[in-house]
C-alpha cells in the first residue's frame, strides 16, 4: 500500500520533473529564438516597367559577402542581405552551395540579420554572429543549419570573430572604455545625465563619440560555448585600438598555424599624437605569455598582416611615410622563427612590390608557401596578381576585361575562385578558368536580365599639361546619338580614390545614365590606379589642377553634338570639388549637387577628427607660415562666394563627424545670400554616408528632382 509520504514524495518529484522540463524548454526556446523568422526579408520580386533601373531597382538587389569554402573544399557558404523598404531594414541570411555554386540553398531563415559565419574545422557546424553574440549550429544533409543554440554572453556584444587553426580558441572583438566619459562614469546618481566629458584628442570618430573603442580579445572554444576572454592589449594599452577604428576588422589581426600565436596592427599612441599619426606597427604576440614583439617599421601604416601556411613567414601592407595616409600600399615579406620558449626570432624585412607600380591590397598566401596573391588597381581596373618571394609580380586577370575583382578566396584545380563586380552589376562570385570567366552565384539574374542594356565608352582625354585621363562615358539605354541628353560629371571623393568598375549603392552610374544621363567619370589627378606620381599630385593643390581635369572633360564631353546641359555631382572632396567649382567654372555647369562636401577649409581643419589627412594634404594648419598651406586656405571655396551663381543642392549627414554638418549649412547659407537657387538636405541621423533604405530612396529621389529640374528641358 502507498503510504500519504510516498505520495507526496512522488508529487514532489513530479512537480520538479515538470519545472526542469520547463526551464529546459525555455533555454531551449532562448537557445533557438536566433532564427525566429518574425522580420525575414527574402530575395525581391521587385516589378520592373520598361525595363528602366530606378532607385527602387538599386535597393532590391541583394548585397553578396563573405564567401567561406568548407574545409573538404567542397562546399561554398556566403551571406546575401535583403532590403525592405517599407520595413525601412536591411536582413542578411546564410546560403550554402556546391563549390561551383550549385544547388545553393537558403541555410538560415532569421528576422535578425546573421553575419561572420564560419565553418567548423571538420565542417558540421557553423558559428556566426546574430544579436551581437556567437551562435552555433549543425549543417544538415539538407545544407540547412540546425540545432541553434547561443555560445556567448559577452557583454556589450561582439562585432568579428574568427577560429584558431585549431578550433579550440577563439579571437573576437568587444567594446571597452574609450577617451570620452559620460557623467554615470563620475557620478552614480545621474545615469539619465547627457554630456561627453574629455581632455584629449581624438573624442569622436567618423559617426560616434568614442565612448567606447575596439579591442581584441581570445578565449576558449567549444560547440558548448566560449570561456572568459582575455585582452591581447595589457593594462597599460587600454587606451590603444584593436583593430584600428574606424573601418579596421579582422583582417588586422591573423593566427599563427600554431593557434598560440597572432600577428597584428596597432597604432600604439593616444591623444593628440593618435590624431596626426598614421604609424600602426605589426606585432606578433604569444597568447599564452602575453609577451609581444614588434615589427619595428617606423613611417606610415601597416597592415593586414598574413602568415604563411607553414608559419615561417608573414607578409603585410606598408606604408613608408607617418601622417600620409595615401602613400604607396607595398607588399613586404619577413622571416620569422617561432622559438620553443614561445619567443619569436624576426629574420630579413624585404618588400616584394618595389618594382610594382600600383598599389597592394588584401594579400592571401597560396598553399605552397611560396606565392602571394593580392588585387590592385591598376589603369581603372581593379585587378589579380601574383607574385612569388622574390618579387616576381604576373597580373592574373586579363587587361580586356572590364571588371573589378577582389583578392581570391580559393586557388584549386587550376581555378581562381574570387568576387567580381562592375558598373552594371554588384558583388557576385566567380571562378577565373584561364581565360575563360564561370560564374558561381548569380544573385542577381533575376533583375538584370530584365533591365535594358547601355553603353560603357573608355577615353582618354588630354589635361591643360598634356597628360592622358582615364574618362570612364556611360551613355543611356536605346542611345541615339543624333539626340540631345543632359550630362551628369561625377567629381570623386577621397582625394585620394579611384572610379573604377566597382559598384556603389548610392553613385550608382547605371541608375544615372537609367534616367537619360549622359554620366561622365574623370580619373583626376589624385587618383590611385595611375602610379604615385598622378595620385600625389593632388595633395597640396585641391584647387589647381585636378580642378582643370574636371573643367577639360566637362567641355570635351559638352562639345559632343548629344550632350546639352551638364551638372558636376560629388561627395566628401567632390563635394569640395563642386564648391569650388561653383566659383571658377563661368557656365560650363548648368547645376551643382555637393554632398557632404569641404565648404570652409580653416574651419575643416579645426573640426575635423583625423588630423593627420589635411595636415599632410593642406600643407599644415591655416596659422603655419609656408607657401603651401597658405596657397591652400586663400583659395578655400568659402572665399569665391562673390562668383557663385549656379543652382546647388547641398546634402549632410547629422552625424558626419569626419565632414561636420555645418559646413553644408555654411555652403548653402552663402548661396541663399548671394540669391542662388540652392536647397538644403540633412539627415540628422545619418553619417557621411546615407545607410538607411527609406533615406536612401529619399536621397536618389532628392538628387534625380533636382538634377531634372535644372537640365532636362
Amino acid at each position: 500500500m502507498t503510504t500519504k509520504l510516498e505520495k507526496t514524495i512522488g508529487v514532489s518529484i513530479a512537480l520538479i520533473a515538470l519545472g526542469i522540463c520547463i526551464i529546459l524548454g525555455i533555454m531551449k526556446y532562448e537557445r533557438h529564438k536566433a532564427f525566429n523568422t518574425e522580420g525575414f526579408i527574402g530575395k525581391s520580386e521587385i516589378e520592373i516597367t520598361d525595363g528602366q533601373m530606378t532607385p527602387e531597382v538599386l535597393l532590391a538587389f541583394g548585397r553578396l559577402s563573405d564567401p567561406q569554402v568548407s574545409p573538404d573544399g567542397k562546399s561554398l557558404m556566403y551571406g546575401v542581405s535583403y532590403t525592405s523598404i517599407e520595413d525601412n531594414r536591411s536582413c542578411r541570411n546564410i546560403y550554402i552551395s556546391n563549390l561551383d555554386g550549385s544547388e545553393a540553398t537558403l541555410a538560415t531563415r532569421s528576422g535578425k540579420s546573421i553575419s561572420n559565419a564560419r565553418w567548423s574545422k571538420d565542417g558540421s557546424r557553423v558559428a556566426f554572429l546574430t544579436g551581437g553574440q556567437i551562435w552555433g549550429g549543425k549543417v544538415g544533409r539538407d545544407r540547412r543549419i540546425k540545432a541553434v543554440r547561443q555560445l556567448s554572453n559577452v557583454p556589450g556584444g561582439i562585432s568579428e570573430f574568427s577560429f584558431s587553426p585549431d578550433g579550440k580558441k577563439v579571437l573576437y572583438i568587444a567594446m571597452t572604455q574609450g577617451r570620452v566619459l559620460k557623467p554615470v562614469q563620475e557620478y552614480a546618481d545621474l545615469p539619465d545625465a547627457q554630456a561627453y566629458k574629455t581632455d584629449r584628442l581624438m573624442y569622436r570618430h567618423w559617426d560616434h563619440w568614442t565612448t567606447e573603442i575596439p579591442h581584441g580579445f581570445i578565449a576558449e572554444f567549444s560547440w558548448d560555448g566560449i570561456g572568459e576572454g582575455r585582452d591581447i592589449l595589457n593594462p597599460e594599452e587600454a587606451a590603444f585600438e584593436l583593430p584600428t577604428e574606424p573601418f579596421g576588422g579582422l583582417e588586422e589581426i591573423s593566427w599563427h598555424p600554431d593557434s598560440r600565436h597572432l600577428a597584428y596592427s596597432c597604432r600604439k599612441v593616444d591623444g593628440k599624437e593618435y590624431a596626426f599619426s598614421t604609424n600602426t606597427e605589426i606585432y606578433i604576440y604569444d597568447s599564452e605569455t602575453g609577451e609581444c614583439q614588434v615589427i619595428p617599421m617606423g613611417g606610415g601604416y601597416d597592415t593586414n598582416p598574413v602568415w604563411s601556411p607553414d608559419g615561417s613567414k608573414l607578409c603585410w601592407i606598408s606604408m613608408e611615410r607617418e601622417g600620409y595616409e595615401a602613400d604607396k600600399q607595398r607588399l613586404m615579406l619577413a622571416d620569422v622563427e617561432i622559438l620553443p620558449d614561445g619567443g619569436s626570432k624576426l629574420g630579413e624585412i624585404r618588400e616584394l612590390s618595389g618594382n610594382f607600380k600600383y598599389n597592394v591590397a588584401g594579400p592571401v598566401w597560396d598553399d605552397d608557401n611560396s606565392h602571394i596573391w593580392f588585387n590592385a588597381l591598376a589603369e581603372g581596373l581593379q585587378a589579380i596578381y601574383c607574385t612569388d618571394l622574390e618579387g616576381n609580380i604576373v597580373r592574373k586577370t586579363q587587361e580586356d576585361w572590364p571588371f573589378d575583382f577582389g583578392s581570391p578566396y580559393l586557388i584549386k584545380d587550376g581555378k581562381i575562385y574570387t568576387s567580381w563586380q562592375s558598373m552594371d552589376f554588384p558583388t557576385e562570385l566567380v571562378a577565373i578558368n584561364g581565360d575563360k570567366l564561370e560564374p558561381v552565384t548569380l544573385e542577381n539574374e533575376h533583375i538584370l536580365s530584365r533591365l535594358k542594356e547601355h553603353r560603357c565608352e573608355k577615353r582618354m582625354i588630354k589635361t591643360v599639361d598634356g597628360k592622358d585621363m582615364l574618362t570612364w562615358v556611360m551613355l543611356p539605354p536605346d542611345f541615339d546619338e543624333n539626340k540631345v541628353y543632359p550630362a551628369i560629371e561625377i567629381c570623386l571623393g577621397g582625394p585620394q580614390g579611384t572610379i573604377s568598375q566597382s559598384w556603389s549603392y548610392r553613385w550608382n552610374y547605371r541608375l544615372m545614365c537609367s534616367q537619360g544621363y549622359v554620366v561622365v567619370l574623370p580619373n583626376r589627378r589624385g587618383t590611385t590606379a595611375f602610379g604615385q606620381e598622378w595620385c600625389e599630385q593632388i595633395s597640396g593643390d585641391y584647387c589647381g589642377l585636378n580642378m582643370q581635369d574636371y573643367l577639360v572633360a566637362a567641355k570635351e564631353l559638352k562639345d559632343e553634338p548629344y550632350v546639352g546641359k551638364m551638372g558636376a555631382c560629388g561627395a566628401s572632396y567632390g563635394g569640395y570639388s563642386v564648391y569650388y567649382l561653383c566659383g571658377i567654372h563661368g557656365n560650363v555647369y548648368d547645376a551643382f549637387i555637393a554632398h557632404a562636401g569641404i565648404f570652409n577649409q580653416e574651419h575643416m581643419y579645426m573640426t575635423t577628427e583625423e588630423m593627420w589627412f589635411p595636415q599632410w594634404d593642406n600643407g599644415g594648419a591655416p596659422w603655419d607660415d609656408n607657401a603651401t598651406a597658405r596657397r591652400h586656405y586663400a583659395n578655400s571655396p568659402h572665399k569665391l562666394i562673390h562668383k557663385w551663381h549656379t543652382p546647388l543642392l547641398v546634402i549632410h549627414g547629422g552625424t558626419d563627424f569626419r565632414v561636420p554638418y555645418d559646413q553644408g549649412m555654411a555652403a548653402f547659407n552663402c548661396a541663399q545670400m548671394m540669391g542662388v537657387p540652392s536647397e538644403l538636405l540633412v539627415f540628422p541621423e545619418e553619417n557621411h554616408w546615407i545607410l538607411k533604405p527609406q533615406n536612401a530612396l529619399y536621397w536618389h529621389r532628392s538628387y534625380f528632382s533636382w538634377l531634372d529640374k535644372w537640365l532636362k528641358d
